[in-house]
């Protein structure tokens, strides 16, 4: 299940234009009386579902977090794996303020996604610092590292940005898998499909699966940890 916690929606919308009519995640922060199976959007894969961000808008500001809604995560979290469901991603805006720190502080780990451009790369050390931080309330917490995005191996700056990173931080912290800029990634969007299902996706999916193989074998030893 994907869950878009970003006020803007862009998750939602990028798989169904009425996105913005549904209820959603913030829906459930601000009523946890909504029975869950309402937010639920099933999509054209039948192993793959979407709650929206919602309508509720008094989060935009970044208003809440700091703990406030810590109970509130936590059970939509644990609503979603009652009803079966193997994996929750959520989708959040960008920084640790607001909402954000609750679903870090009520998550089991976190992937930092950067694009490859200069003035990204140098907020990454006091991201990291402030995930440190969350660690107080929340132990378990595993940092799987940072994924590099939107990478232009024709443009020497996005290159120089990437290699910078992966010299600023252990090479355990920065994934091999660097997503690339793609115009199929816009063609998707406008399809409302994942870009490997498109018929030109499948140097697309090759990369994802890669990303998807790094991801699994940093969570193993963090689920054999928990004993699950």
């Amino acid at each position: 299940m994907l869950v878009d916690a970003d006020p803007q929606g862009s998750v939602g919308l990028s798989l169904t234009r009425q996105s913005r009519l549904l209820a959603g995640f913030y829906d459930f922060l601000a009523d946890p009386g909504i029975p869950l199976d309402r937010l639920i959007v099933p999509t054209r894969l039948e192993t793959f579902s979407l709650v929206a961000s919602g309508q509720a808008s008094d989060y935009e500001s970044g208003s809440g977090g700091n703990g406030s809604h810590l109970a509130r995560v936590r059970a939509f979290l644990r609503g979603a794996a009652a009803r079966g469901f193997d994996l929750c991603i959520i989708d959040t805006a960008a920084g640790l303020f607001g909402v954000t720190g609750d679903i870090i502080a009520s998550s089991d780990a976190v992937l930092i996604p950067q694009q490859a451009e200069p003035l990204g790369i140098r907020s990454v050390p006091k991201l990291l610092e402030g995930l440190n931080r969350l660690r107080v309330m929340n132990p378990r917490l595993s940092v799987l590292g940072v994924c590099l995005t939107m990478v232009q191996q024709d443009l020497a700056e996005s290159r120089e940005a990437a290699q910078a990173l992966r010299e600023l931080l252990p090479p355990e912290m920065v994934f091999q898998t660097q997503i690339p800029r793609d115009g199929l990634f816009v063609r998707a969007s406008a399809r409302g499909l994942p870009v490997g299902v498109l018929e030109e996706g499948a140097g697309a999916q090759i990369v994802f699966d890669s990303l998807r193989a790094e991801v699994e074998a940093k969570l193993e030893p963090h689920d054999s940890q928990r004993g699950y």
